[in-house]
């Protein structure tokens, strides 16, 4: 019998709307990315980017000039990771404009996250009450590895129990919560910023049926400027959603593929505009990396000292985690790339992207604390005790480790993250009233527009949301949502 890799991997369809779902392909990738990040810090550390081991094997800082920006770059990995979560929450609401799909969002968003983070919060806690922490200190010091912090152990139930609660109430310096902290890879903050922006995003979104393309446009870039003005996480998250309203509402695509208009008739292929916003990402980092690191954290000063000061933000904690420029302009060409491009779309629709992005969550609550216990333990047996070279205990390591974690994941993701969201949605049914069915009134309704605007129940445009043949990053985005 013929085994095809959709057979392996069968395809996942987390969302209802299947043209989109190259998006959870690209969920896939960036799960990839982020077991390679944390197996690489921890066994390989002068292989990554930002690493607190520049010095070591050639191979290895040549890896971390090259290869670590684009594949294992822990900066742009979260900042990837909360960009795209506000491009994909709000696609419920975009494609069904109704009450209960804003009040089930509202309401399910905390529990949603909160639930397999406490399962797996409780797990990695049990499990290092256990083992204890010396051998992660003795490992640090026998290989001399300062690009990881040994994870705090949580005293007691209560501690953990706060630890929990803390990460969905912390609104400043998530990085130095006690629950991301005791997690192996330190990494749980994510989710907290995931959670503050969730409701960013969903308040924002509320405006997109009574508004016009153009407006929408205007004032969400006005948003994202004075949200990166002074630093704030918004300016990613409303760049998301930015993304997914001209994608679902302005027809972004075909508008795109047209080609920006130049002068007249002349027009210029808008991979060449979205090609150049990534290169100058990309380049940002290459000359960070490998030619000024000093420069790395200059930009963080030009924004302004929100919480402390009336000035510039020159008293910045790099030990948080950062909203960047040089991310934000790679991951923002990308995404318009892959807006625009139906290749790259059927690319990340393939089943192995699939079938991981569906399976996200789960890994990245599993992999770091198999890496930290039967890795670090391998290696130290490895090399120790069976004299083992550094290259051979790591390739044994990653033999052990990947294996471990997709088995790991699928667990927990059959017994925890799935089931949960099962019965999450079954049981907050019953909260919604059958009026709340009811969608937004129109926006004539409401008298933002004369009736005369509205055909069949839709608002149509008068002609004032600029001319269609215009520049597709300005005016040429209509479309009128939901």
């Amino acid at each position: 019998m013929k085994v095809t890799i959709a057979d392996i991997f069968p395809p996942h369809k987390p969302m209802s709307y299947p043209e989109q779902d190259y998006l959870f392909g690209l969920r896939g990738l960036l799960t990839i990315e982020a077991f390679l990040w944390v197996f690489l810090q921890t066994f390989v550390p002068a292989a990554v980017k930002d690493s607190n081991n520049p010095d070591g094997p050639t191979y290895q800082v040549i890896l971390r000039k090259t290869l670590s920006v684009l594949l294992w770059n822990e900066n742009q990995l979260y900042s990837f990771i909360i960009l795209l979560s506000a491009r994909c929450i709000c696609l419920p609401f975009l494609k069904t404009c109704s009450r209960t799909t804003i009040a089930s969002a509202l309401l399910r968003r905390a529990l949603r996250l909160a639930l397999p983070v406490a399962v797996s919060l409780a797990i990695t806690m049990g499990i290092f009450a256990g083992t204890g922490l010396v051998y992660i200190d003795d490992f640090k010091t026998n290989t001399g590895n300062m690009s990881f912090s040994t994870p705090y152990q949580l005293p007691n139930a209560v501690a953990y129990f706060n630890s929990v609660f803390n990460l969905f109430w912390a609104t400043q310096n998530f990085a130095n919560n006690a629950g991301s902290l005791a997690f192996s890879s330190q990494t749980l903050w994510i989710i907290t910023v995931l959670y503050a922006q969730s409701y960013t995003v969903y308040i924002t979104m509320i405006i997109i049926p009574y508004t016009r393309a153009t407006w929408r446009l205007r004032g969400f870039i006005g948003f994202i400027i004075a949200a990166w003005w002074v630093q704030s996480w918004a300016w990613y998250s409303i760049t998301g959603l930015l993304l997914a309203d001209i994608v679902t509402n302005m027809d972004f695509k075909t508008k795109s593929q047209r080609g920006i208009k130049v002068f007249q008739s002349i027009r210029c292929p808008s991979w060449i505009l979205y090609g150049t916003i990534m290169a100058a990402g990309l380049l940002m980092q290459y000359i960070y990396v490998a030619y000024k690191p000093k420069l790395e954290n200059e930009e963080l000063t030009i924004h302004t000292a929100l919480y402390y000061s009336g000035g510039l933000n020159e008293n910045y904690d790099i030990h948080q985690p950062q909203a960047r420029d040089d991310n934000y302009l790679f991951i923002l060409g990308f995404l318009l790339l892959l807006e625009t491009s139906s290749t790259l779309q059927t690319i990340f629709k393939n089943p192995l992207f699939m079938y991981l992005g569906s399976r996200s969550i789960s890994w990245y609550l599993v992999q770091s604390t198999i890496i930290y216990t039967a890795g670090v333990k391998l290696y130290t047996y490895l090399t120790l005790s069976k004299d083992k070279s550094d290259v051979t205990a790591t390739t044994a390591c990653l033999f052990v480790c990947l294996p471990a974690t997709i088995i790991g994941g699928e667990i927990f993701y059959r017994l925890v993250d799935q089931p949960m969201a099962r019965r999450l949605y079954k049981s907050t049914n019953s909260y919604f009233p059958v009026s709340v069915n009811a969608t937004f009134r129109r926006p004539d309704e409401i008298g933002l527009v004369e009736s005369t605007n509205v055909v069949n129940g839709a608002y149509v445009s008068d002609g004032n949301d600029g001319d269609e043949h215009e520049n597709v990053m300005t005016r040429g985005l209509k479309g009128h949502g939901c």
